[in-house]
């Protein structure tokens, strides 16, 4: 199914298939593609990272390799992405509806986030968003991203140039006819990041939601996309695709 104009739309109609969407992801984790001792949860968080949830530890402390290994879905192959980005040096972040991925007694070891127009509202909400970003990379969160709106005039090239510039000094432009940004953070020593640029029209590919390390799992954006959008209501539908009506 090609990725919607969702530009087209008022933000509470995106909103609405944001949480559903969010949840069939978060279900679709839940059922077989983590490993033993992972669960993903729907989560806001509020205020500094550290005071979200019950426990914020780095991911690497908190789950061990004999979980992951046990687990056909995980793996270590480098992720196909069209943009393989890696941070030989970094740089602090000021400050550091999203799916956390939890190991065992609550552990947050990687994020998934749906960015939503809100985010891009206002210089203040997006500033508040790429620092939060930052810090979890920085504090070992793992992220994956998830932009199905162009960049503006406060995000030129994207969210993901403004995130990753807090954390190196690396370039980064996004393809003119790929504007809108799937961006996976491997927040290890030397950061990596896996950047997929796709268009209105384009089909979403799958992306790595790191784990541990070099495990990852691999999220299916557009079963998940597909599936919420097969049971909108038609109304809903007919305002972005005539052959709804």
């Amino acid at each position: 199914m090609p990725i919607h104009d969702w530009t087209r739309v008022r933000s509470g109609t995106f909103h609405n298939f944001h949480y559903g969407w969010l949840a069939a992801i978060r279900d679709r984790l839940n059922a077989g593609l983590l490993p033993p001792g992972f669960f993903a949860m729907a989560e806001q968080f509020l205020g500094k990272p550290q005071g979200d949830v019950v426990t914020l530890e780095n991911g690497a402390n908190g789950a061990p390799r004999s979980d992951l290994n046990r687990n056909t879905a995980v793996t270590t192959a480098r992720p196909k992405t069209k943009f393989v980005l890696a941070a030989e040096s970094e740089r602090y972040a000021r400050k550091a509806n999203r799916i956390a991925i939890h190991h065992e007694l609550g552990n947050v070891v990687a994020v998934l986030e749906i960015v939503s127009p809100g985010n891009k509202g206002s210089q203040h909400a997006l500033r508040t968003f790429v620092e939060k970003a930052a810090d979890l990379i920085d504090q070992g969160v793992h992220r994956l991203m998830i932009d199905l709106f162009p960049p503006g005039p406060r995000d030129p090239q994207g969210i993901h140039k403004l995130i990753w510039d807090e954390i190196t000094d690396q370039p980064f432009e996004l393809p003119p006819d790929k504007p809108l940004t799937l961006a996976a953070y491997q927040a290890i020593a030397d950061k990596m990041a896996y950047v997929e640029p796709v268009a209105v029209g384009d089909t979403l590919p799958d992306m790595p939601l790191y784990l541990q390390d070099e495990y990852h799992v691999n999220v299916p954006l557009e079963e998940t996309y597909q599936a919420t959008w097969n049971v909108l209501p038609k109304e809903l539908r007919a305002l972005l695709d005539l052959d709804a009506k």
